[in-house]
């Protein structure tokens, strides 16, 4: 097909377009910017537009717009950034403070002092008492040891005292060996009597949280017969997802409610993070060191923990001053007088409601934290439609041709479906009115397929009304957002033109 053939084809409407009207309009204007194309003779910004639906241009909002839309601002600011992660935990013991009472002996356990799990004792404290042979003998022997010093002490042959006193000390360190506590062994010398049943003493102060010592029972030296935690601190680990265990390091600070303490807020840090995920959740444990004043947290306690990682200092925005298409991240910089700049931007993190800016952004700068979807819109639409003029950076609202300045009021104010009076006031560039003009206005609203609307113009002269007014009564068939030009002419030649956007009320 060659282009005469291609421009015959784009032309000729279809039977779907005879049928639906609102579909020939908007098909016929696809096919105008078709044949354009091909002809070469479209501008270079509108090809752009035509091939990238996500090209975008300046927009210029006017105050009551502005207000009419709910448009905010937030500035670009460096600060330091930390973020808040939520989760949930379990209170466990301080494995670094749990230790297990044994023997290293056998023999039967006679009576048992300490016999209830949670049963809070204290360092020294007798647990039970045993009788073991071995251990008896030990203790008899030690005894003979220390009598034969006493004896030999003063014998004339050479190494018999030396030797006594080895033995005593070989005994002596036997029932160290044994676990015999010096209370027990302070005993021996000053009693000078061996007991069948020694007490065992608690080597740590703490909760027994096991326990398995029953009176007559026979143990063994690897039958665990305590377990003993001290919960002056206890761990809480945090379940953190795959996505934000990357900002979580050891020392950030950790805070830790329960619902039994209402009110009350428990603070520790990261201790520790496990080198795993869990397959199931997808979640890292991250385990959390609390000092427990009081016992206050439980073993089992179901709490909810708050972690906050500390990011550093970095350049934030507002996640809200971030329009995602998915493959870009718009963001509109206030140039100051309503015209407002789009520009693509490179995010980080995302921590505490606010996103790190890595590229495209400077601090200090002002940009629209709401309403960016309308701002959005607007900007395509004026690319697509190729009338927006960007002005130069700092350039104010009223200027945007260098030979003049037009000023539009309507009554009503804001317009709405029906009737409206539409008043124009054009001056040159000294600020005099111009009286001689041909003036014209153009309302545009562009074609909404999805909802079967087609495109609407609505064109009407202005008659001078006096010192460089003129005056149009223009009819809106809907309310919405109607993209407004007014453009000056002397002689046939246009010497100042104004593009602007206007919100009618009304139904569509």
């Amino acid at each position: 097909m060659n282009a005469s053939q291609t421009r015959s084809h784009l032309m000729k409407p279809t039977k779907r377009d005879v049928q639906n009207p609102a579909s020939s309009r908007f098909g016929g204007f696809a096919r105008v910017i078709g044949l354009l194309l091909l002809s070469g003779l479209l501008p270079n910004g509108l090809a752009m537009a035509a091939d990238s639906v996500r090209h975008l241009v300046p927009v210029q909002i006017s105050p009551e717009r502005r207000q009419l839309i709910g448009l905010q601002f937030a500035t670009v600011k460096e600060k330091e950034l930390t973020d808040r992660i939520a989760t949930t935990g379990l209170v466990e013991a301080d494995e670094q403070h749990e230790g297990y009472v044994q023997t290293r002996f056998a023999g039967w356990i006679r009576q048992v002092f300490v016999n209830q799990t949670y049963q809070y004792v204290r360092k020294g404290q007798p647990l039970f008492t045993i009788y073991s042979p071995d251990l008896v003998s030990a203790e008899q022997e030690y005894l003979l040891a220390i009598n034969s010093t006493k004896e030999l002490r003063h014998s004339d042959v050479h190494g018999v005292a030396s030797g006594a006193n080895s033995l005593v000390g070989a005994t002596l360190e036997r029932l160290r060996l044994f676990g015999v506590s010096p209370r027990e062994i302070a005993r021996l010398e000053r009693e000078r009597k061996v007991r069948d049943a020694l007490e065992i003493d608690s080597p740590m102060s703490g909760y027994a949280v096991e326990w398995s010592a029953l009176p007559n029972k026979y143990v063994q030296p690897d039958a665990r017969l305590y377990t003993i935690a001290n919960l002056s601190t206890v761990w809480v680990y945090a379940a953190v997802f795959q996505n934000q265990i990357g900002e979580v390091k050891v020392g950030d600070p950790v805070s830790v409610t329960v619902d039994a303490y209402p009110g009350r807020t428990f603070k520790g840090r990261v201790d520790f993070i496990w080198q795993a995920i869990d397959p199931t959740t997808r979640t890292a444990h991250v385990r959390c060191a609390f000092p427990n004043p009081g016992s206050l947290l439980k073993l089992g306690m179901y709490v909810s923990i708050t972690l906050k990682p500390r990011l550093g200092r970095a350049l934030v925005i507002p996640d809200s001053g971030v329009f995602r298409t998915g493959t870009h991240n718009i963001v509109f910089i206030d140039r100051g007088d309503g015209y407002l700049q789009p520009t693509e931007t490179e995010l980080g993190a995302h921590a505490g409601g606010e996103f790190v800016v890595l590229k495209g952004l400077r601090s200090g700068e002002r940009i629209v934290s709401s309403a960016n979807f309308l701002v959005d819109s607007e900007s395509q639409l004026q690319a697509a439609l190729g009338t927006f003029v960007p002005p130069p950076p700092g350039a104010s609202a009223a200027a945007e041709a260098p030979s003049g300045t037009i000023e539009i009021t309507t009554k009503p104010s804001p317009p709405h479906k029906g009737n409206n009076e539409v008043m124009v006031t054009v001056r040159d560039s000294s600020g005099h009115p111009v009286s001689d003009a041909q003036v014209s206005v153009v309302f545009f609203m562009p074609a909404m397929p999805a909802m079967g609307m087609s495109a609407m113009r609505v064109e009407a002269g202005a008659k001078p009304a006096g010192k460089g007014t003129y005056a149009a009564t223009v009819n809106l068939p809907s309310g919405g957002t109607w993209q407004v030009t007014v453009d000056a002419a002397q002689g046939g030649k246009s010497i100042v033109r104004r593009h602007l956007t206007m919100s009618a009320t009304g139904g569509m």
